[in-house]
């Protein structure tokens, strides 16, 4: 009980307004916050423009970030896992721009691999898996960018537990659930949606049940198992492999077996925001690496930057249709 009431004195305490600070002016921060904010808008105007059912794809992206991965940010601030610096937008303690990059992902894998046709639970796992590479290019340089003692963010790791660059390995595997998690239940509220021919109430009503029941998921005992083995695992331990080693070998089963599920191609010509995205964002951090002269955290990520323009090359040069 006594553990609880600590629990929520901190979880007062973070979330006490009085308390925070303005943003810390740091230029690579914000310059990098801008970039992610401008792919947000860039997004907006995307959606506005060629999805059939925008104000629903808007509600989605507004819930994924304020009630799903915006929530569970905090709880991971609160409960000691990592810290953020100030950013130009906060959501209590995490910057705006990390939920609403994870949004980004989202949507743009989901329209890109849609569009392929494969089946769903490819889909799922494949969002998670674009979530994942895209944060091996982006923690190790986020957490390098320290200024003054204060990091744009930093994780809270003990002398020995498994990591790259100062991240926990099931950070990386964290990535998978949150895009995953996400995408399954945006899958399930849109599917809900069609069954309802279109029906105005659901589509006000289905994103947000769709990502609390995605938080549920998230904070329960599901997520430990799978990102640390847990309870039998313990968090910084080698446990945190497994799951981390396994989206590689899916992703790998999942491009073996593609051809054969896909159903229609697609091609550079077909609206996509997945290449400017992702695309934006990857440039963005090798920009950044060069700059700041992290050539090794450069050396690290461009192998899943290559992982990750596979998919989009072989999508967009594969000419071959099957049957339906």
């Amino acid at each position: 009980m006594s553990a609880f009431l600590e629990f929520l004195k901190s979880l007062y305490s973070a979330f006490d307004t009085s308390k925070m600070e303005w943003f810390t002016f740091e230029p690579t921060w914000v310059l990098m916050d801008i970039v992610v904010l401008l792919l947000g808008v860039y997004t907006v105007g995307f959606i506005l423009k060629h999805e059939e059912h925008p104000k629903q794809i808007l509600l989605e992206i507004l819930c994924f970030i304020f009630l799903f991965a915006g929530v569970y940010e905090n709880m991971a601030s609160v409960m000691g896992w990592y810290g953020f610096g100030k950013s130009i937008v906060m959501i209590f303690n995490v910057p705006i721009t990390v939920p609403l990059i994870e949004a980004l992902f989202t949507y743009a894998s989901i329209r890109f691999l849609k569009q392929l046709k494969i089946p769903n639970w490819a889909v799922v796992c494949m969002c998670g898996i674009f979530g994942v590479l895209a944060d091996l290019t982006l923690d190790p340089l986020a957490l390098a960018q320290e200024r003054g003692g204060i990091g744009r963010w930093s994780w809270y790791i003990e002398n020995g537990d498994v990591n790259f660059f100062g991240a926990p390995v099931y950070n990386f595997s964290g990535w998978f659930l949150i895009c995953g998690i996400g995408s399954l239940f945006i899958l399930l509220g849109r599917h809900w949606h069609k069954k309802s021919g279109y029906n105005k109430t659901v589509g006000l009503i289905y994103p947000p049940l769709c990502f609390l029941g995605a938080l549920t998921v998230m904070v329960s005992p599901i997520s430990q198992f799978l990102l640390w083995l847990g309870p039998w695992g313990q968090r910084g331990s080698l446990s945190e492999y497994p799951m981390f080693i396994a989206m590689f070998v899916l992703y790998a089963v999942i491009l073996i077996i593609w051809r054969g599920r896909m159903r229609s191609t697609w091609d550079v010509k077909t609206p996509a925001a997945f290449p400017v995205i992702f695309g934006l964002f990857y440039l963005t951090n090798i920009v950044f690496d060069c700059l700041e002269g992290r050539f090794d955290i450069l050396l690290f990520s461009l192998p899943f930057i290559a992982l990750h323009a596979a998919v989009y090359a072989w999508a967009v040069l594969g000419r071959k249709r099957v049957a339906s």
